[in-house]
């Protein structure tokens, strides 16, 4: 049977702040190698046997930054991003991708969920694992992957099994004690979110333990939009949806559900510390990234994403620093760093939104300095992209080209500018910045005014269907 990949690519990764935040997620970034999770997830569907062009779920901020990457990878010609409007857990995120491809297709292949943000090294073991799942699914199974623990884990839900590849039940996060029983009487599983079932099974099943989800993302979909390779889900019949993860909209009531052991090297790096256990160490048990210096540490876990970090005589420590924050805690206390994030959240810190760089579908900028009435910027826009002819109400800004060619529309004017020369452009005048060239052009953006928000901004023209 064809696979459908569904790469579920829609969460933000809180729990590997500072490094992941809400526009910049864990699945984009490059983790363990010269791949994001999202990437290597891409990579393992590629290589499976009759697969489809992959469906990635994502979140409307999330759109371009996932484009890029997927246009990084070059492994599939065709794809499809499907566009969330707003949060409605899995269930709904899953029940409206089988009813675009059914809908776009004509066909009913099996769907293979996989989270973006999951690491697994064996790959023959995954290939085979998914093998005997699609062989369940085309039976009309509801499969399930089910992972072989290695040791008691508190922060995963469980599958206990049955007889044949009957699930049992399912379990959610247990206390220590009950969590080393568990691996003791060699009958449960790690609950690994990943998934295989045939697009028809799910919906009849959908149908009966879930219907308003289903009558919701079917309208979600009737009337959602295509927009080159995204698809916008309904924003007004999405909201009807209720919100619920699939193992409790359906993989807990349905009498259809299987579970497929495998021991496939996996882990859904939930935390700082899970990063370290797959990571390789040096000769002191220490996983360093970036310019670090370490004397007598030991067990560690640093991180130096902008500037030298050193430490001294650390054990069981993690450091992460990243450009505006830097985030230090014993390894057995990383699940914690959610404290840190909820209380961002509510001071409405934009730590917790985003980072000093922003990427964006033309380039990114870097914040290099912020004050109450000016803000200075460096802007990196990619050979051929251009921002949207826009104006603001409440700033000024001062461009200076450092590297590479600029094309701007500066009122009424339209002009080149080069490496060392610059233009004004006064609040309230249309404008525009263009690269026409075919290397990264670089500037620095001053900004002076009494509002400097980024809602200071009304478009007129975009490349990428961006509203004002």
């Amino acid at each position: 049977m064809s696979i459908q990949p569904v790469i579920l690519a829609g969460g933000t990764g809180s729990r590997l702040w500072p490094l992941s935040r809400e526009l910049y997620p864990k699945q984009v970034i490059k983790l363990t190698g010269d791949l994001s999770l999202l990437q290597t997830t891409l990579q393992r569907v590629s290589e499976l046997p009759d697969v489809l062009p992959p469906i990635i779920v994502v979140g409307e901020e999330h759109r371009f930054l996932t484009k890029t990457q997927v246009e990084e990878m070059g492994s599939f010609a065709e794809y499809t991003i499907l566009l969330e409007p707003l949060r409605r857990n899995t269930a709904p995120a899953i029940c409206g991708a089988a009813l675009y491809a059914r809908k776009h297709t004509g066909r009913d292949p099996v769907l293979l969920v996989l989270p973006a943000d999951h690491l697994i090294t064996e790959k023959e073991a995954f290939a085979e694992a998914v093998d005997r799942a699609v062989r369940l699914a085309g039976q009309g199974e509801l499969a399930t992957f089910g992972i072989v623990p290695d040791h008691p884990e508190t922060g995963y839900g469980y599958i206990a099994r049955g007889d044949g590849n009957r699930v049992a039940s399912f379990v959610e996060k247990p206390d220590l004690a009950t969590a080393k029983r568990y691996l003791a009487e060699g009958s449960y599983l790690w609950n690994s979110g990943m998934f295989a079932f045939g697009v028809d099974s799910l919906l009849e099943e959908m149908k009966t333990h879930a219907p308003e989800i289903v009558e919701a993302m079917d309208e979600a979909v009737e009337r959602g939009s295509v927009d080159g390779v995204f698809f916008r889900f309904d924003k007004k019949a999405m909201i009807e949806s209720p919100s619920d993860s699939i193992d409790y909209a359906l993989m807990e009531k349905t009498d259809r559900a299987a579970v497929v052991q495998a021991d496939i090297g996996w882990s859904d790096i939930g935390s700082w510390k899970a990063l370290w256990e797959v990571s390789a160490k040096d000769e002191r048990g220490n996983v360093t990234t970036g310019d670090v210096l370490l004397e007598d540490v030991e067990n560690s876990l640093v991180r130096a994403e902008g500037t030298l970090v050193a430490a001294v005589g650390l054990r069981d420590t993690m450091v992460i620093e990243t450009a505006d924050a830097v985030f230090v805690a014993p390894m057995d206390r990383s699940q914690d760093v959610k404290k840190i994030v909820n209380r961002l959240k509510r001071e409405k810190r934009n730590e917790f939104h985003i980072h000093k760089t922003v990427y964006r579908p033309w380039g990114s900028y870097t914040t290099l300095e912020l004050q109450d009435r000016f803000q200075i910027k460096r802007i990196t826009v990619n050979p051929g992209a251009k921002l949207s002819l826009q104006m603001h109400h409440h700033r000024h800004e001062h461009w200076v080209v450092v590297s590479g060619t600029a094309k701007v529309v500066n009122g009424r004017e339209t002009i080149l500018l080069h490496e060392d020369e610059s233009t004004y452009i006064s609040a309230g005048t249309r404008h525009r910045l263009e690269n026409p060239g075919v290397i990264p052009l670089e500037l620095i953006e001053v900004q002076i005014g009494s509002y400097l928000g980024e809602d200071d901004i009304v478009r007129y023209d975009d490349e990428y269907g961006r509203g004002a």
